[in-house]
């Protein structure tokens, strides 16, 4: 591959005859921060972007957010705001010997026009050990100023000794209200938006907010869905975007839904009651519903947390793990592929023995409290931090059980008032029964055997 493939200097702004064949996204990709949406935690007034920009400063920067965020689109801006050299580069497409050529073109800017040059490479966690460390020595002498832009988290995926010579800005996830802003701009733009050199349309308001919805704040994704959806109301003839194309351009369908409304409580109630009554068919139906609809997945595994705790609890402990995982699973691998092991963990769920012993002992627990109050500890359970504390008889004939067979002693640990009071009662399925098991066994010691002097 050729250099001038690989590298492009974006310095200039594009040539307005060029606009026409580029896509939608590149043509609204904002020129300047009073036209950015979005990450006002760090290009809002006295934020860190803001200040750079405004000082005409820029520093080296590891930008680390979801797809869609703007990470280019803010490193094209601080870039232009500096008045430097940049210079876009794919990790995705290049190697160590693309990046020297990189720093002998970065030499030559300098020499010629005095200019810092801005390196930005998209991806960067697509590189090992042995490329990122190429970056050091020229990072280190200042000869590039490095923005590196990453969907994974910087600190497994960046080298330290690189990862400490830049500032890392966390972009977050783009609400719909931004999207929905991104979009009617779009809309409205008539020297760089959707109807650039064509006849406008009327967009219906709920086809935008369809693609706001179910776009994941991905900025460039709901743009170029839009783009696609004016091109299929084209395609009928229509004198309207509508809803249907917006559909038809995210090839999914709509589903009656409100994430804030009536539906979205029936439709999660329904899901967890499909999984408590082990119904996994049911379950997964509910699952995927919401996921169609536009529900955060997000909120979907932390009730599978949730249920795995409270309704299978005990009788399989490996259910809160597997759950666990899941939600992991989700922010590694995103949407649609972590569908997968959202699936598998909905059936499993589903499938589980159940148990609310834990959940139940748990209310016992906070019932009883609020009842008695805060009762004594007892003293041979208290700890003799101080000498006085010790006098007093703190910690005083506290026995303890790895200093006996079984590693375990009779001992009294309640306070006084409720002596030989059981708030848990295991069940009898899956693990629990050899939970269940162990502790009777100790409870009969318990009441059979007189505490030790």
């Amino acid at each position: 591959m050729k250099m001038d493939e690989l590298f492009e200097d974006q310095t200039e702004k594009p040539r307005e005859e060029s606009l026409e064949f580029s896509p939608l996204a590149e043509r609204m990709r904002p020129r300047r921060l009073e036209d950015f949406f979005g990450q006002e935690h760090l290009v809002g007034k006295g934020r860190m972007l803001r200040q750079l920009a405004e000082g005409n400063k820029i520093t080296n920067l590891i930008f680390w957010g979801p797809p869609g965020s703007g990470k280019t689109t803010l490193a094209r801006i601080l870039a232009q705001t500096s008045d430097a050299h940049f210079l876009s580069f794919s990790a995705v497409l290049s190697g160590v010997d693309d990046l020297r050529g990189a720093f002998k073109d970065a030499e030559r800017v300098k020499r010629s026009l005095n200019k810092q040059t801005v390196l930005f490479v998209d991806e960067i966690h697509r590189w090992n050990k042995a490329q990122q460390d190429g970056f050091l020595p020229y990072v280190e002498k200042g000869e590039i100023i490095l923005i590196g832009a990453t969907t994974e988290n910087p600190s497994f995926e960046v080298i330290a000794p690189l990862l400490s010579r830049c500032r890392v800005a966390v972009l977050k996830r783009l609400g719909e209200k931004e999207i929905s802003e991104i979009l009617k701009r779009a809309v409205a733009d008539r020297e760089r938006g959707l109807f650039l050199n064509q006849e406008p349309m009327e967009v219906e308001a709920e086809a935008v907010e369809y693609l706001a919805r179910l776009c994941e704040g991905d900025a460039r994704r709901a743009l170029n869905a839009l783009e696609l959806a004016a091109e299929l109301a084209r395609s009928e003839q229509a004198k309207k975007i509508s809803l249907g194309n917006a559909e038809e351009a995210l090839t999914s369908r709509t589903l009656l839904y409100d994430k804030t409304g009536e539906e979205h409580y029936n439709l999660i109630s329904a899901f967890i009651k499909s999984m408590r009554g082990s119904d996994p068919d049911a379950a997964l139906y509910w699952m995927v519903r919401m996921l169609e609809a536009g529900e955060d997945a997000r909120f979907i595994c932390r009730r599978m947390i949730i249920f795995a705790a409270e309704d299978v609890g005990l009788a399989d402990p490996f259910a809160l793990q597997l759950a666990v995982a899941c939600e992991q699973a989700l922010e590694i691998a995103g949407l649609p592929e972590a569908m997968i092991p959202m699936s598998e963990t909905c059936v499993f769920l589903a499938s589980a023995l159940k148990s609310n012993s834990a959940n139940a002992a748990l209310n016992e627990v906070k019932a009883e409290i609020s009842e008695t109050g805060a009762l004594s500890v007892p003293q041979h359970l208290r700890n003799p931090e101080t000498a006085l504390m010790k006098q007093l008889g703190y910690g005083k004939g506290y026995q303890y059980p790895h200093d006996f067979p079984g590693h375990y002693v009779i001992e009294e640990y309640l306070p006084e008032e409720l002596r030989g009071r059981h708030f848990f009662k295991p069940g009898e399925l899956g693990k629990e029964a050899e939970l269940k098991k162990r502790v009777e066994e100790l409870r009969r010691k318990k009441t059979s055997e007189p505490r030790k002097k």
